[in-house]
C-alpha cells in the first residue's frame, strides 16, 4: 500500500499525465487537497507533433517534458511512474502493476485511448499507429529503413513497393502524414541516394468514408484533398482496406504491394474505462454526467480522450487536445466546488476551432463560420501548436528546427538506431 494519509486533506488520484491529467492537476494548485498523479511514462507528450517525430522532423525531446519537471513547482502534488492495472471503485482504491494499491476520495482518469483495428489486431504489426513517442519511433524506423532498403536492392517491383507508402485512415493525423512524406522524398532526399529516385515515391491516403477531413467543413475538406492530390499523393475515398499483410495492402479488391503502412483509422479507449461500473460506447468511451464524473460514483471523473459528453445541441465533444484540457480543468473545477459545499458546475465545451496541415505552405483551418486556407493558414498552425507546447527549451527548439527546414528542405533527425532490423531485411534480391 502506498502512504496517502500522512496528511488529512482529501486525496484526489489523477491517472494519467497528458493534457487532461496535467490541466486536472494544475487547476487544483491551490485547492484543499493532496494529489497523486501516475503515468506509466515519466513524461508528457505534445501529442499534436507526434507525425513529425515519426517523418524524422523533430526529436523525441523537442515534443515532450518531464511530468515532474512540469509540476516541480506545485507543492501539493507527488508524481509515482507506475501503471495501474485495476480501478476498484467499491474500495476507492487501484491496483498498480507492482501489486501495490493507491486509496482516493476522488479519482480522475485520464488514460486517453490506443489505435483500434476493428477486429484485425493482426494488423498492427504491419500498420503501427501513432498515439506515443514509441509509436512515433518505430513509424520513423519503418518510413526511414524503407528508403535504405530500396537504395540495395536490384529487383525493381521490390524497389517500387519499398517506395510506395500507405497512410490508412484520413482524419488530421493520415492527412498531416500523407502530406508530410511528398516533401521530404521530393525535397529532402532527392540528392542523398545514389541507386533510387525518391522522387518516383508513391503515396496513397486511403479512407472507407467518403471524403477526408470528415469533422470539417465540406469545402475544407474538398481543399485539403486538392492539396493533397497536387502534392502527388493519391487520395481513395469510400473504400475500406481489407487485408494487411508483411508485403501489401488490399484496398477494397486492389492488392497494392508495400511494405511500409501507417494507421491513423480509428481509436479504442483505455481499458480502465471498463472497470467504472459505466456505460461506454463501442469505442469504450465512458458515458459521462454532465460534470464529467461516473454516474453512479459521482467521485470518479472520466476526461479526455476517455470519455464521451454531449454538447447542448446533442453533438458529441470531439476527442481533441483542447476538450482533453477542458474537461481535465473542469473536474478540478467541480471537486473544489464540492469541497466549499457549492453545486458541481456543469460542463460547457467551448470549441476553439479546427487546425489541420497538409503540408509546406497548405493548411486549413475553421473557426465557426470563418473557413480558411492556404499560405497564410498554415503559419497560424505553426504559431498555434508553437505556443501550446509545454516548456520555453520545447518552443525554442522546434521553431529552429522549423525555421532550418523551411529554408533548407532537409529533416534533422534521420537517424535509424536499430542496425539489425536493417541488414535482417535489406536483401538485395
Amino acid at each position: 500500500m502506498v502512504d496517502t494519509t500522512a496528511v488529512k486533506l482529501p486525496h484526489v488520484l489523477i491517472v494519467g499525465g497528458g493534457f487532461a491529467g496535467l490541466a486536472a492537476a494544475r487547476a487544483l494548485s491551490r485547492a484543499p487537497v493532496r494529489i497523486t498523479l501516475i503515468d506509466r511514462a515519466n513524461h508528457h507528450t505534445f501529442q499534436p507533433l507526434l507525425y513529425q517525430v515519426a517523418t524524422a522532423g523533430l526529436a523525441p525531446s523537442d515534443i515532450t517534458v518531464p511530468i515532474r519537471w512540469r509540476l516541480r513547482s506545485q507543492r501539493n502534488v507527488t508524481v509515482l511512474m507506475a501503471e495501474v492495472r485495476e480501478v476498484r471503485p467499491r474500495e476507492r482504491e487501484v491496483l498498480l502493476d507492482d501489486g501495490a494499491t493507491v486509496a482516493y476520495d476522488y479519482l480522475i482518469v485520464a488514460t486517453g485511448a490506443r489505435h483500434a483495428y476493428f477486429g484485425h489486431d493482426d494488423w498492427e504489426a504491419y500498420a503501427p499507429g501513432l498515439k506515443s513517442i514509441d509509436d512515433a519511433l518505430s513509424m520513423r524506423q519503418r518510413f526511414l529503413v524503407a528508403f535504405e532498403r530500396a537504395e540495395r536492392t536490384l529487383n525493381p517491383d521490390k524497389r517500387r513497393a519499398l517506395l510506395t507508402f500507405v497512410i490508412v485512415g484520413a482524419g488530421p493525423t493520415g492527412v498531416e502524414l500523407a502530406g508530410s512524406i511528398p516533401d521530404i522524398a521530393k525535397r529532402a532526399f532527392v540528392r542523398d541516394f545514389r541507386n533510387i529516385d525518391t522522387r518516383t515515391t508513391r503515396v496513397i491516403l486511403v479512407e472507407a468514408g467518403p471524403r477526408i477531413l470528415s469533422t470539417f467543413p465540406l469545402d475544407l475538406s474538398a481543399a485539403a484533398q486538392r492539396d493533397l492530390e497536387k502534392l502527388g499523393v493519391e487520395v481513395r475515398l469510400g473504400t475500406p482496406v481489407t487485408n494487411i499483410d508483411a508485403d501489401s495492402v488490399t484496398i477494397g479488391a486492389e492488392r497494392v504491394p508495400t511494405h511500409t503502412v501507417f494507421w491513423a483509422a480509428g481509436n479504442v479507449a483505455s481499458p480502465l474505462g471498463k472497470m467504472l461500473n459505466a456505460e461506454t460506447d463501442r469505442a469504450g468511451r465512458v458515458h459521462v454526467a454532465a460534470d464529467c464524473s461516473v454516474s453512479a460514483h459521482p467521485e470518479i471523473f472520466v476526461v479526455g480522450d476517455l470519455c464521451t459528453i454531449t454538447r447542448a445541441d446533442g453533438r458529441p465533444v470531439p476527442a481533441v487536445a483542447p476538450t482533453a484540457n477542458q474537461t481535465g480543468a473542469h473536474a478540478a473545477r467541480v471537486i473544489r466546488a464540492e469541497l466549499a459545499g457549492n453545486p458541481r458546475p456543469a460542463f460547457a465545451y467551448f470549441h476553439k476551432g479546427d487546425l489541420a496541415t497538409i503540408g509546406r505552405h497548405k493548411a486549413v483551418a475553421a473557426f465557426g463560420r470563418v473557413h480558411v486556407s492556404g499560405y497564410f493558414t498554415w503559419f497560424l498552425w505553426l504559431f498555434v501548436h508553437l505556443m501550446y507546447l509545454v516548456g520555453f527549451r520545447n518552443r525554442a527548439t522546434v521553431l529552429i528546427q522549423w525555421a532550418y527546414a523551411y529554408v533548407t528542405y532537409q529533416r534533422g533527425v534521420r537517424l535509424i538506431f536499430d542496425r539489425n532490423r536493417l541488414t535482417q531485411t535489406g536483401d538485395r534480391r
